[in-house]
């Protein structure tokens, strides 16, 4: 057993230092993997609460308790994931918004463009594995972790981060659907449903 699993199963068991330790060990973590959704600071605070909670909830019942680090990086994905689902459906709408958008004049179209770049490049990122996600995910995150961190998180030798990431980053630019965003080219499925 790895000293990861040990802490865990001691938190488990009632061990207040060991729960300290976890959450000294993978605070940041949770904290990236939130933020790199964009969520406000209040947002990703709830997000890392409920992670926690979580992990509380299920801690005597993971199945691989040396890879809890992936699992509070999965949970704090869906928990984000959730939190953006929520937050779209509490948008309010204003009806005189696409009039005033429409009246701006030609940025709008730069907009219109980098917001149809952004849901290709994000469906292209939802089409990936999840180890690649979140593998991307912790390697953008901010505040950055290292190598380290992220080794011990998704218990991975730090050898293989560079390499993993690299074929990843292959599978996002291979995407049929971003490529031709990129291109500027209607996406193949597009153009089946336009003809």
């Amino acid at each position: 057993m790895t000293e990861v699993g040990a802490v865990v199963r001691s938190a488990a068991a009632g061990d207040g230092k060991a729960w300290d330790a976890l959450i000294d060990r993978y605070a940041r973590l949770i904290w990236a993997v939130a933020r790199s959704f964009g969520l406000s600071v209040s947002d990703a605070d709830d997000v890392s609460q409920t992670t926690w909670l979580r992990l509380a909830e299920h801690l005597g019942d993971l199945r691989d308790p040396e890879r809890v680090g992936l699992w509070l990086a999965v949970t704090a994905r869906n928990e984000s994931l959730r939190m953006l689902r929520r937050a779209q459906r509490d948008v309010p709408f204003d009806p005189l918004a696409d009039i005033a958008r429409s009246a701006a004049g030609p940025d709008v179209d730069v907009q219109m463009l980098t917001l149809e770049r952004d849901r290709a490049l994000w469906r292209a990122f939802q089409s990936l594995p999840s180890n690649c996600r979140v593998l991307l995910l912790m390697l953008t995150a901010e505040p950055s972790l290292s190598y380290e961190e992220v080794s011990i998180s998704l218990a991975i030798p730090i050898g293989s981060i560079g390499p993993t990431r690299g074929r990843c980053l292959e599978r996002l630019r291979n995407n049929a659907e971003l490529r031709a965003c990129v291109r500027g080219e209607q996406p193949i499925t597009a153009r089946r449903t336009a003809s």
